[in-house]
């Protein structure tokens, strides 16, 4: 059986993405190189990040196509994780608003890929 354990994004400048993840998230970066950098997530998965014209085979996707989510507790922590990452740099993309699918925003890292935070409905 396979385990889940890496989400890699393609970036223009891994170590700037390193550090923008870094402090978005207020996590250690576990591994860096000169074109690549991981970081832990919830769970034993990791966050990698491949700096664009290294990844082979070559890319054929714009960020922005997909996203990353992140779970929360509930609206308030929808919220307050919203303020907390406009602070730590993150363009926000969606404010904080209600869907179907729960209390979310979505903010963008500096490549354009979407991170959406999400509080299930209760």
């Amino acid at each position: 059986m396979t385990k889940f354990n890496l989400v890699v994004l393609y970036v223009k400048d891994s170590n700037a993405s390193a550090a923008f993840y870094q402090t978005l998230l207020d996590r250690p970066i576990a591994q860096s190189s000169p074109k690549f950098s991981m970081l832990p997530l919830d769970g034993g998965a990791m966050l990698g990040l491949w700096q664009r014209e290294e990844v082979e085979p070559r890319v054929s996707q714009d960020p922005g196509g997909s996203e990353i989510s992140f779970t929360v507790a509930d609206p308030d922590a929808v919220r307050t994780t919203h303020e907390t990452w406009k602070v730590r740099g993150a363009t926000i993309a969606q404010a904080p608003t209600a869907l179907p699918f729960g209390h979310t925003f979505v903010a963008l890292d500096p490549d354009g890929h979407r991170l959406r935070v999400l509080a299930p409905p209760a």
